[in-house]
């Protein structure tokens, strides 16, 4: 019986049929998921930079607080937040999905007390200003002041078979601009 089999050992042992289908299916789905996270990780780049330009124009709008076309004045905090919301929207973001910041970022007012962020109609876009920006502990650095804009915008990545499937991360934007001089 064992004489019998030796052939037909040998015979599966050196054919070749059916080898490429066997390595496709090996690397196949090796390749569809290194797509797929590459296509995750750059959604995520993508929304990064989003909220990133977001906070910078909110900054911006927040460190000059003026509206040339409203009715009422604007608040420093108030012309921030629309920014912020009004970029969120040009990027086909969400505003509403702002999340929360876990932990207040710490500045110091330009008068020396610790701010905290200003509120403004729900919104949970962080705006703190005046804020002094230098640090005035060097020598020779004048102090600057501005505002500062910070919050978080979260994202899921979907990789299947991964821990990072349905993984849920927060992208945190902050910016922060010196007061214009009117």
């Amino acid at each position: 019986m064992l004489h019998s089999a030796r052939p037909i050992l040998r015979r599966l042992a050196t054919e070749v049929r059916g080898a490429e289908i066997a390595e496709a299916a090996a690397v196949l789905p090796l390749m569809f998921m290194m797509l797929l996270g590459i296509f995750w990780f750059g959604q995520a780049f993508s929304i990064y930079g989003a909220i990133t330009r977001a906070a910078q124009d909110g900054a911006r709008a927040g460190a000059a607080p003026y509206c040339a076309t409203c009715s009422s004045p604007n608040t420093a905090a108030t012309n921030a937040v629309n920014a912020v919301n009004a970029d969120l929207l040009v990027s086909k973001l969400d505003p509403a999905r702002i999340a929360a910041l876990s932990s207040t970022p710490f500045f110091n007012a330009c008068s020396g007390a610790p701010t905290s962020c200003a509120s403004v109609g729900g919104s949970k876009v962080c705006v703190q200003g005046p804020v002094l920006l230098t640090d005035t502990t060097s020598p020779g650095a004048t102090p600057v002041c501005g505002v500062s804009v910070t919050f978080q915008y979260p994202f899921q990545f979907w990789l299947p078979f991964t821990s990072l499937n349905k993984q849920r991360i927060l992208l945190t934007a902050s910016a922060q601009v010196r007061t214009e001089a009117q």
